[in-house]
């Protein structure tokens, strides 16, 4: 294969519909526009949505919802969690390499969700109040 002898696949190319070409060609005469109006003129663009003056469709219903960009970076870990982990001392790092959180995550936050029944040390993780409070009743720390 050359540069000059490259083509395109077959079907890939078609011509373009010649219009305005008299009646027997089936696109004569209006060229398939309809009759009046702006979108049969020469230049009668108007943008997506418009509705002529109407207030759109886009501008009449109410803005609803709001999806945070940050929620891929956050994640929260529950104490049943952290009781399941063979470790002791726990970081972002431990929590990524048990599987806990995904890689992508950054800030990592302990809720009080279950019981924790042995002594774990927290270390750049936050954690709740009562999940604080849990932890350091197992005999545990959060750094």
């Amino acid at each position: 294969m050359e540069l000059n002898t490259i083509q395109p696949a077959i079907g890939a190319k078609h011509a373009k519909r010649r219009v305005g070409r008299g009646i027997g060609s089936g696109l004569g005469k209006t060229s398939g526009r309809g009759h009046k109006g702006q979108k049969s003129r020469a230049g009668g663009f108007h943008k997506v949505g418009f509705e002529g003056g109407q207030m759109p469709l886009q501008r009449r219903l109410p803005k609803r919802g709001f999806k945070s960009l940050a929620t891929d970076f956050r994640a929260e870990i529950r104490l049943s969690d952290l009781d399941k982990l063979p470790v002791t001392d726990v970081d972002v790092l431990t929590l990524k390499q048990a599987g806990v959180v995904s890689v992508l995550v950054r800030d990592v936050r302990i809720i009080k969700s279950g019981q924790v029944t042995k002594a774990i040390n927290l270390k750049g993780v936050v954690a709740t109040k009562g999940a604080k409070e849990a932890i350091e009743a197992a005999g545990g720390s959060v750094a």
